[in-house]
């Protein structure tokens, strides 16, 4: 195992830098500060979306601010290699090459954890017995759930997204003068057809994300559930991505596919779970949230254009407004009375409507006006998307 580990960990052996990485300074920040010892920090989010480059980039920021290298331990936790090896047994071997006792601090990073069997109850003995901080990944919400509780108070948890617009803009390079914003629409559309996964986004390729797609329903739904039709999934994503923005009726995709509405349901969730989809509840009481269908939205606008093409852009808008109020907060819900549709009311009391280059109906906006909230917003441009301080990229500092 000492080998495997030292090629994981060059910084043991050289100096260790990541020239020309695009760096995510709110979710590094969020890391830097929620790293300390007995805590763990579960970073999670879609396949391909970063996770991997943002702890890569985290060790070169520990490392750049004096961290000692040999204290800071990173593995893939799926590594065929180690499949006979538990977390435990890869602290042990690098605390042993270093000579670290347990009473002395260390960082740990373990990318896609969740292929650890029983890697909450191993994380718990890590930060119980051990002078450690920990920092663990994975793509799928269903595994990281925590059923027996243990690491309940030992941990947090970060969603990364895609890139937004502005981080797709800063990614690419791209700067435009105030004088021509008239541009960014032009931009927006761009944006919205590679998506804001950092590898694709740097060099856009269709079979990348079909790829991608048949990777997660593949591995993170149909092999992991058990399940036998793979192609049935895909064509369930596929009605996903053509309704996106819209409501979802469970039972006519049951009858579309051929499936009960029970089955239908399971495998909506299980959709969400991959995060491949967001599913947003209707607003009001609790009979109404439960039993009243869910709005879908696509994870990413790439994929979503996958699917779709160059069409609705007011909707790959709506989803784009959706991803960014997530960041905040994921208590969203959609707000419908009487036949009238508003986008999005927020837990804490804000109502938004995403209008592209549009504005509200006389009737929306008289539900617009008579709604009871705390804050009322219409984003009805790319400008006021990018202006507006309410989907502001630095809304949520450092700090979380």
């Amino acid at each position: 195992m000492d080998d495997l580990l030292y090629q994981y960990n060059r910084w043991w052996e050289e100096p260790f830098t990541l020239p020309g990485l695009y760096r995510r300074e709110r979710y590094l920040g969020y890391l830097r500060h929620h790293l300390r010892i007995g805590r763990v920090v579960l970073v999670t989010g879609l396949r391909r979306v970063g996770k991997t480059t943002l702890m890569r980039l985290l060790v070169e920021d520990l490392i750049g601010a004096g961290a000692d290298p040999h204290t800071i331990l990173y593995v893939s936790a799926d590594d065929y290699l180690l499949r006979e090896h538990s977390l435990l047994d890869v602290v042990e071997s690098f605390r042993r090459i270093h000579k670290l006792s347990v009473d002395r601090a260390v960082t740990l990073l373990f990318d896609e954890v969740a292929s650890k069997e029983d890697f909450q109850q191993q994380l718990k003995t890590l930060v119980d017995r051990e002078y450690c901080s920990v920092i663990a990944s994975s793509s799928s919400a269903a595994l990281l759930k925590d059923k027996g509780g243990l690491l309940t108070g030992r941990s947090i948890t970060l969603e990364v997204q895609p890139l937004s617009f502005t981080e797709y803009l800063e990614f690419r390079q791209i700067r435009i003068a105030r004088r021509d914003r008239g541009l960014l629409d032009t931009y927006f559309r761009e944006y919205a057809r590679d998506g804001g996964l950092p590898e694709h986004a740097g060099s856009p390729d269709r079979e990348y994300l079909m790829t991608l797609v048949d990777d997660i329903i593949q591995k993170d739904i149909t092999a992991y559930r058990g399940l036998r039709d793979h192609q049935l999934l895909r064509d369930y994503f596929t009605l996903l991505m053509e309704r996106s923005g819209k409501q979802v009726s469970i039972n006519k995709i049951a009858n579309i596919l051929k499936l009960s509405p029970d089955t239908a349901r399971r495998y909506l969730s299980y959709f969400e779970e991959s995060y491949l989809v967001h599913l947003v509840a209707r607003w009001g009481r609790t009979n109404e949230r439960l039993l009243s269908p869910r709005k879908v939205y696509a994870c990413d606008l790439g994929i979503k254009h996958l699917f779709i093409g160059d069409r609705d852009w007011g909707s790959y808008f709506e989803n784009h407004v959706y991803l960014r109020l997530r960041e905040h907060d994921k208590r969203i819900y959609y707000v419908y009375e009487n036949g009238i549709e508003l986008d999005f009311r927020t837990a804490d009391g804000l109502l938004l409507e995403a209008k592209y280059n549009d504005s509200l109906t006389e009737n929306q906006q008289r539900l617009f006006d008579t709604h009871q909230a705390r804050e009322k917003v219409v984003v009805d441009s790319v400008q006021g998307l990018t202006d507006s301080s309410i989907l502001s990229e630095t809304q949520r500092d450092e700090h979380g």
